[in-house]
C-alpha cells in the first residue's frame, strides 16, 4: 500500500513537471501586447474584412464606368407552330405551319456615361436560321449596330454615385485605421488588467508572508504576556483574511490570463507575464491641432458628410420622379441576310431608329409631391444634425485631450505616492516588531500601501486609455509626429 502511494506521488509529480514544461512563457511589454494585438487579435481580422468588403464594393462603382464586352447567345432556339398570315391575292388569312430552328448569337460593347447618364453600344449580331418546312438555311446578320439611350429629365444615378462612393471608400479606410486604434485601446485594457491582477497576486503573497510572521509573533508576545489577548486574535484574523485573499488574487490572475491570451490568439500552453511600463512619454498635445487633425482624418466627418450627400441625393431623385420624364433611344447600324455565310455580310443594308417615349404624371393623388417634401424634410434634418453633432465631438474631443494631458501629472503623484506607502509600511512593520505602535495603525500603513501601489497602476492605465483614445480620433501618432497609415494593398491579400 505504501509502495502505491509513493508511485502515485511520483506519476503526479512527473505529469505537474511535464505540464509546466510544456507551457511557453512570454514577457510581454505594453508596446508587444499592442503589436500582437493588431498582428493577430480575432478584432483586427475582422476589421480587415470589413475593409476587404468595402474594397470591392468600390471596386464595383469603379467598373461601372468602364466599358464592358459581352458575348451572349441563345441555342437552340426551336419553334414549331401555325401562324396566321395575310394573303393579298386572295384577301383571306391563311395558316402557315412554321417548323423553324434558330441559333442567335451577338456580341457588345458598351459604356455608361456618367455625366448624362445615358449608355452608348456597339453591337454584332449574327443568327443561323433552318427552316424544317422548306429545307433551307439563312443566315441573318447584323455586322455592326450603334445604339445610344439617353433618359431625360430622369434622376441620374450614376453623377450621383460618382460623389458619393469615393468618399465611402475613403471612410472604409479610415475605418479601418480606427478600428486598429479600438484594437490598441482593448489591448490597454486587456493589459492592465492583467498588470493589476499580477500586482495583487504579488500584494497578495507578501501581505500573507507578513501576515504569518506577525501571527507568530503576537503568539509569543501573547505568551509572554507582552500584549492582550485582542491584539493576538486581530493578527490571527488578518492572517486568515490573507490566506482568502491570496487564493481570490490567484483565481482572478487566471482569469485575466485567459482573457488576453484569448485576446492575442494565443493558446493554452502559453504562459504570460507582463511588464509595466517603467516610464511614459513626455507629452502634451494642443487641442486646437488635435482638432484640426480629426476634422481631416476622423472617419466620422466623412460619415457626416455622406449622410448630407444621400439626403440631397434623395431629393434630387424625388425631385425627377414627380415630373416629366423622358428617354431618347437612336440606333444605326447594317443588316442582311443570306443562305450563304460569307455573301450574308457582303450587301448590307442600313438601318436606324429614333424614339423619344416620355411620361407624364396626370393624377397620382400627390404622390410624388409627398415623396419629394419628405425628402426635402429628412435634408433639412440631416442638416441640422450635422450641425449638433459636429458641435458635440468637437466639445467632447477637446475634453478628451484636456483629460490626457493631466495624466502624466497624475502618474508622477501617484508614483511617488506608491514610493512613500512602501516606505511608510516598512518603517511601520518595523516599529510593530519592536512593540512600537498597535495593529491598528500597521494595517493602516498596510491598507495604505495596497491601495497606493493599485492607484499607480490606475494611473497608468487612464493614460495610455485617454493616449490612444486621441489617437483613434485623429488618427495620428503624436510621439512620432506623423498621420496613422497602412498598406491597403497588403490588406488584400
Amino acid at each position: 500500500m505504501k509502495k502505491l502511494i509513493v508511485f502515485s506521488i511520483v506519476l503526479t509529480f512527473l505529469f505537474t513537471v511535464q505540464i509546466t514544461s510544456a507551457q511557453e512563457l512570454k514577457r510581454l511589454t505594453l508596446d508587444d501586447v499592442i503589436r500582437l494585438s493588431e498582428e493577430q487579435s480575432p478584432n483586427a481580422l475582422m476589421a480587415r474584412h470589413r475593409f476587404r468588403a468595402s474594397y470591392w464594393q468600390y471596386r464595383t462603382f469603379v467598373a461601372q464606368y468602364r466599358p464592358s464586352l459581352t458575348l451572349s447567345g441563345t441555342t437552340p432556339d426551336y419553334t414549331t407552330a401555325y401562324s396566321r398570315v395575310w394573303d393579298s391575292g386572295t384577301n383571306q388569312w391563311r395558316y402557315i405551319s412554321s417548323n423553324i430552328l434558330q441559333n442567335i448569337g451577338s456580341l457588345s460593347l458598351t459604356q455608361n456615361i456618367g455625366f448624362t447618364g445615358g449608355t452608348i453600344s456597339l453591337q454584332s449580331d449574327l443568327t443561323l436560321e433552318n427552316d424544317f418546312e422548306d429545307n433551307t438555311n439563312n443566315y441573318i446578320t447584323a455586322p455592326i449596330s450603334i445604339r445610344f439611350v439617353q433618359p431625360l429629365f430622369r434622376y441620374n444615378s450614376l453623377k450621383w454615385e460618382k460623389r458619393i462612393a469615393p468618399l465611402e471608400y475613403e471612410e472604409a479606410k479610415k475605418n479601418y485605421l480606427m478600428s486598429i486604434e479600438n484594437v490598441h485601446l482593448q489591448a490597454v485594457q486587456y493589459f492592465f488588467s492583467l498588470a493589476l491582477a499580477q500586482i495583487n497576486k504579488q500584494i497578495a503573497e507578501l501581505n500573507y508572508s507578513n501576515a504569518d510572521t506577525l501571527w507568530k509573533m503576537s503568539q509569543g508576545r501573547y505568551n509572554l504576556g507582552t500584549i492582550a489577548e485582542d491584539e493576538m486574535l486581530e493578527m490571527q484574523l488578518s492572517w486568515l483574511n490573507t490566506e482568502i485573499a491570496r487564493k481570490e488574487a490567484d483565481m482572478n490572475l487566471r482569469d485575466r490570463e485567459i482573457r488576453l491570451r484569448s485576446f492575442l490568439g494565443f493558446n493554452e500552453n502559453v504562459k504570460v507575464e507582463l511588464i509595466l511600463p517603467s516610464e511614459i512619454p513626455d507629452l502634451q498635445v494642443d487641442p486646437q491641432e488635435v482638432l484640426e487633425l480629426a476634422h481631416i482624418n476622423n472617419p466620422e466627418m466623412i460619415s457626416q458628410q455622406l449622410t448630407l450627400l444621400n439626403a440631397q441625393s434623395s431629393v434630387a431623385q424625388a425631385k425627377a420622379e414627380k415630373g416629366l420624364n423622358a428617354n431618347l433611344t437612336a440606333s444605326f447600324g447594317t443588316r442582311d441576310q443570306d443562305p450563304i455565310f460569307r455573301q450574308a455580310y457582303q450587301d448590307a443594308n442600313q438601318q436606324q431608329t429614333i424614339r423619344l417615349g416620355i411620361s407624364i404624371p396626370i393624377l397620382d393623388w400627390g404622390l410624388g409631391r409627398g415623396r419629394y417634401q419628405m425628402a426635402r424634410s429628412s435634408l433639412q434634418l440631416a442638416q441640422v444634425t450635422f450641425q449638433q453633432q459636429r458641435s458635440d465631438f468637437d466639445a467632447n474631443l477637446i475634453l478628451d485631450v484636456e483629460q490626457f494631458n493631466l495624466q502624466a501629472e497624475q502618474v508622477l503623484t501617484a508614483a511617488k505616492s506608491d514610493t512613500v506607502a512602501q516606505r511608510m509600511f516598512e518603517v511601520a512593520y518595523e516599529r510593530f516588531r519592536i512593540g512600537k505602535i498597535s495593529v491598528l495603525e500597521l494595517n493602516n500603513a498596510d491598507t495604505k500601501k495596497d491601495s497606493n501601489r493599485r492607484a499607480y497602476v490606475q494611473a497608468l492605465q487612464n493614460y495610455w486609455n485617454y493616449y490612444y483614445n486621441i489617437r483613434s480620433l485623429a488618427l495620428f501618432d503624436f510621439v512620432s509626429r506623423k498621420p496613422l497609415e497602412t498598406d491597403y494593398d497588403m490588406l488584400l491579400e
